[in-house]
């Protein structure tokens, strides 16, 4: 991961990265830029804040985010904004430097409730007060500990199933809305120059836990519990194995599930896909495209989507708390213009105040609206007590079930016995 320019869609790939961060720290080399740095002017009349962004790979975001910084000095003379661009392994830089005092005052991450127990991110509870319900709830529950919330989020990612209108209404598909429908359609769109669906070159893609949360499973850990090893879960997961045992899933395609090109290209008929593909999408086809959530197992389960995307906390061993809570309060919470330019001028996100998003007009109709009112009514966001060993003993899991035949709830059963004891260790 060294060198590489990470753009958001890749956060998807990278949970495991703020789970145990002081453990990490012990390991990772210091960041050189950060802390209670100086300015020109004297410390009394102006204060310097650090702010760290990973390197995102989108065109014009470390040109964005800088004018950002100068913009908030405008708004507030007596606060600079330092904004270093983190390029390489940002997880483990990022850790190293929370335990030094070069830390930065405000950061980028993910959830995790290892931070908060250790008391390393500020409360920012009150600068929600009057728009705490302009955000979608799962965003709130993602951020939020012992009542209080941690984090702002920043933008919110998203996916569905691309259909290709044309080559649906030509076979006399419909898109799918039930796990059913959409085995039934994989197959009918499955040609000799074509397959009908394509998830991911390991054949399971990012939709494992969609599946978990289309049999009506709300979260993957509840109150101290891991709730997924359920009869309907497995039953759901298994509708994936019959995609792959259907041979109607396209396996092996020159990129992955979170590139467009299999759809565009005419390999596969329908691609689980993120909302960040949709300008490459309408540029190569037009809108010769249906986008659907992930389908529901039947009507006691619900369609079901990934709500991701990064979060900006503070550091609560900064010298300058309260302004890098203004700060960020300023730039997530109270700059529409800002949170716009950030989702919809370097990809395609959703800006996660709705107040911020409904006045959006690439988000106002059509398919991206579409994406957003699903994101808005199914959308599942990670929970801040999931870490990586959770994630490996789930994805074990969804190996052995999809590609060896195991019977899928004992998989489920051993996957949720191992995820229980790294839950028992977060909240002890």
């Amino acid at each position: 991961m060294l060198n590489k320019k990470i753009n958001r869609r890749d956060f998807l790939k990278l949970s495991a990265l703020t789970a145990g961060a002081a453990a990490l720290a012990a390991c990772a080399p210091a960041a050189t830029t950060g802390g209670d740095t100086s300015s020109d002017a004297p410390a009394a009349e102006v204060v310097t804040i650090v702010q760290y962004y990973h390197e995102y790979g989108e065109e014009g975001c470390m040109e964005a985010s800088g004018r950002y910084a100068e913009e908030s000095s405008t708004v507030n003379p007596k606060v600079k904004v330092d904004r270093p661009w983190i390029p390489g392994d940002y997880g483990q830089k990022l850790n190293a430097a929370l335990l030094t005092d070069q830390a930065p005052d405000v950061f980028e991450s993910g959830p995790d409730a290892a931070r908060y127990k250790a008391g390393m991110i500020a409360d920012l509870t009150d600068l929600y007060t009057g728009v705490k319900d302009d955000f979608n709830p799962a965003v709130i529950a993602a951020s939020s500990w012992q009542g209080k919330i941690m984090g702002i989020r920043m933008i919110i990612d998203t996916g569905g199933i691309y259909c290709r209108k044309s080559v649906l209404d030509a076979a006399g598909v419909k898109p799918p809305t039930t796990l059913d429908e959409l085995v039934a359609a994989a197959k009918a769109l499955t040609t000799d120059k074509q397959k009908g669906l394509f998830l991911g070159n390991d054949g399971i893609g990012g939709v494992f836990d969609q599946s978990i949360y289309a049999s009506g499973v709300k979260s993957l850990v509840d109150n101290g519990k891991v709730v997924f090893n359920t009869e309907r879960a497995a039953k759901a997961v298994t509708y994936i194995k019959t995609l792959n045992d259907d041979n109607s899933l396209l396996i092996g395609a020159p990129t992955d599930w979170w590139d467009p090109s299999s759809l565009t290209g005419d390999l596969a008929a329908m691609q689980w896909c993120g909302l960040w593909a949709m300008p490459g999408i309408r540029k190569e086809i037009g809108e010769d495209f249906y986008v659907v959530p992930w389908p529901k197992l039947d009507d006691e389960g619900s369609p079901s989507t990934f709500l991701g995307g990064w979060t900006t906390f503070v550091n609560a061993k900064s010298k300058h708390v309260e302004e890098s809570r203004q700060f960020a309060k300023w730039l997530w919470i109270d700059s529409a213009k800002n949170q716009q330019d950030w989702s919809l001028s370097y990809g395609f996100h959703i800006p996660p105040r709705n107040s911020s998003a409904a006045s959006a007009e690439k988000l106002k109709t059509g398919q991206a609206k579409e994406m957003w009112d699903a994101v808005s009514a199914y959308g599942h966001d990670e929970s801040p007590f999931w870490t990586g060993a959770m994630g490996t003993a789930l994805g074990n899991a969804a190996a052995n079930i999809i590609k060896n035949g195991a019977d899928a709830k004992a998989e489920l059963d051993t996957a949720a016995a191992t995820a229980q004891t790294e839950l028992d260790k977060v909240l002890a």
